[in-house]
């Protein structure tokens, strides 16, 4: 159990669709989908620092499938490198399809080519995080950087949420000695996430069944890190 967290109201499911159509086609069917779906947010770009152990254990949990799959991330929006504002430091559980999202604030910090884990965990010891945090943050290691462009939805009712993300980026990053050269570009991919509390499950098919995308169980650290670790295509 993580305390002193930050949550989500609720636990939720997340599904998740991958289509090779062009971002705007996309849009055009989340749009014309009978919920009514309307965009809620200005787009913007995402930034993450994975953490992961030095086994990979989170890498391989959501290979293989395991029931309870975690993620650990640092998160933040606008430019990737420079002086990074209010970035969060992330949990990101799953037991089976439900998951659930633990965040806290962070200290502002620089990211550029020098960036090491000494950094890392300076920002962690000065951003006032729960002793049993920094005890396990201790045994991760920084081990991708990815970006993304996302744009917002919601239904008319307010249940149901998707994001779009385009124009993924990833970078390796090492505990030393980064220049963040190798960069993976992946654009012809357009991920679709439909977001929900589980008591909005029931209806969520009517939502689906319109849709012209294959369910995926795609996941953007698990592609980066085979992108940047294992030279896999995606």
């Amino acid at each position: 159990m993580i305390p002193e967290y930050t949550q989500l109201k609720n636990s939720r499911f997340e599904r998740k669709f991958v289509s090779c159509l062009s971002k705007q086609a996309v849009e055009h069917e989340v749009k014309k989908n009978p919920a009514l779906f309307s965009e809620i947010f200005h787009e913007r770009y995402i930034n993450n620092i994975y953490l992961d152990t030095n086994n990979l254990t989170y890498y391989y949990d959501n290979v293989i499938g395991n029931s309870y799959r975690k993620k650990v991330r640092i998160r933040w929006y606008g430019e990737l490198f420079g002086k990074i504002n209010s970035p969060v430091l992330e949990y990101k559980i799953k037991s089976g399809l439900v998951g659930n999202k633990f965040s806290f604030p962070l200290k502002s910090f620089v990211l550029e080519k020098d960036f090491s884990i000494d950094n890392l965990f300076e920002l962690f010891e000065k951003s006032d995080l729960p002793e049993n945090i920094l005890f396990e943050l201790k045994k991760l290691k920084p081990d991708l950087v990815n970006r993304y462009k996302r744009k917002y939805f919601r239904t008319f009712n307010k249940k149901y949420r998707i994001t779009i993300d385009t124009d993924l980026n990833y970078y390796s990053i090492s505990r030393r000695f980064n220049t963040f050269l190798s960069n993976v570009k992946n654009d012809n991919s357009v991920i679709l996430e439909l977001k929900y509390d589980i008591d909005d499950d029931s209806k969520a098919n009517q939502i689906t069944n319109h849709f012209p995308f294959r369910l995926s169980k795609s996941s953007k650290y698990v592609n980066g890190i085979e992108k940047t670790h294992f030279n896999i295509a995606i």
